[in-house]
């Protein structure tokens, strides 16, 4: 692989740390600080509003300057964003806390970038290898975020402080690292050589059944791991007593599901092709809700939190390997920034609900809402396959 999709994934190990403390202390602190329990997940959701708020900002600014310099600053602002965590965990102070989980959103907006740029370095048909090697970084990130977590919270009067101190060196080492990024020439980066004519009307490439089932695998993959995971730290340690170490497990599992299969996802999506992937993506999440709604054991939530992770990869990855070919050179930024704003949307929206479902709703309804998303991504895949075979009979 190139020299840039390692700086890439070595980054994204740090980065990325970012989102797994969050996603662990979040909404354990935010029932502290709420001023109500059905905003404890509030924090979080601020982080995933901030990706979805600041997509289509960051592919403009990297359209204009280049990644490079966007990359780096996205890493110093999480830095940021670990200080002003740490002080309004310090201050007892809920809006400051959420404010941090803003500026990390903006940030990760700019790490999701990733993957495209990992992408752009090599051959199109090693994108999907090179797409899933940046998310290996993930892997490490899935440690380190949770234990920094623990072992943090642990290190100052006032808990959880020290994780977020810690938040802020880990991000500090990831712009170190982009350092070493290699800018592509900007040029073929802003496309700006290709025939303008040849650039495609928005709603001509919107017009395609394959960019709907790119854009919904990914939307579809990211809510449902969002709404059930955002909830289970909360349901397993305010509701059902857990201790944190058992919770952390639990949320570092699945993270380590969410990453771990990208050491062969590229390979699979190559040998068996992104429809049959997304299947089993599919099929992994109708596991979990068996899982999850069949008890309260620990055993339940960790081995539905496992095929929640790993139904994301497959989404996620797929719908990234997918997306490409839906767009042609010149074309990319735009849909790339369509793709990402309504994925990260729909996570905001999936976060955002998870935190008052549970709390008026339950765990079970809870799960239980997810199924219909299930089906919806069958029938857009059905549709994606019926169009295809008609075409085929048409050209025949």
């Amino acid at each position: 692989m190139p020299f840039n999709v390692w700086v890439l994934t070595l980054a994204q190990a740090f980065a990325m740390s970012a989102a797994p403390m969050m996603m662990l202390l979040g909404g354990i602190i935010g029932i502290e600080l709420a001023p109500e329990p059905g905003l404890a997940t509030l924090p979080i959701t601020a982080m995933v509003i901030g990706v979805a708020i600041s997509v289509l900002p960051v592919t403009q600014l990297m359209r204009r300057f280049g990644r490079k310099p966007v990359f780096i600053s996205g890493s110093i602002l999480s830095a940021i964003a670990g200080l002003v965590a740490a002080y309004g965990t310090h201050e007892k102070n809920f809006v400051i806390f959420c404010v941090s989980g803003i500026l990390l959103g903006v940030s990760g907006a700019i790490v999701q970038q990733y993957r495209f740029a990992a992408m752009e370095a090599v051959e199109p048909n090693l994108g999907a290898k090179a797409a899933s090697r940046v998310l290996l970084g993930g892997l490490v990130a899935a440690f380190l975020g949770p234990e920094l977590a623990v072992f943090g919270s642990e290190l100052v009067d006032i808990p959880y402080v020290g994780a977020f101190m810690f938040l802020t060196f880990i991000c500090l080492l990831a712009a170190f690292t982009l350092s070493f990024y290699r800018e592509p020439n900007r040029a073929n980066l802003a496309h700006q050589d290709v025939d303008q004519s040849e650039i495609r009307a928005f709603g001509t490439i919107l017009n395609q059944p394959k960019i709907w089932v790119a854009i919904a695998g990914a939307m579809i993959g990211f809510a449902m791991m969002s709404f059930v995971m955002t909830a289970t730290p909360l349901h397993m340690h305010h509701n059902e007593h857990y201790s944190l170490a058992d919770t952390k497990w639990v949320i570092q599992s699945h993270i380590i599901a969410m990453y771990l299969p990208s050491l062969f996802t590229g390979y699979l999506v190559a040998k068996w092709g992104v429809t049959r992937m997304m299947l089993i993506g599919l099929t992994a999440y109708l596991v979990t809700i068996v899982i999850a709604l069949a008890g309260s054991e620990l055993l339940n939530y960790w081995v539905a939190l496992v095929l929640l992770g790993l139904g994301w990869n497959l989404l996620f990855v797929g719908g990234t390997v997918l997306l490409p070919q839906c767009y042609r050179a010149g074309e990319g930024f735009k849909v790339q920034a369509l793709n990402d704003t309504l994925v990260f949307g729909a996570q905001a929206l999936a976060s955002l609900s998870a935190g008052w479902v549970i709390h008026q709703l339950g765990w079970q309804l809870l799960l239980n809402i997810c199924i219909p998303f299930i089906a919806l991504q069958l029938l857009l895949m059905a549709w994606w396959r019926f169009s295809e075979n008609s075409r085929a009979s048409a050209v025949e």
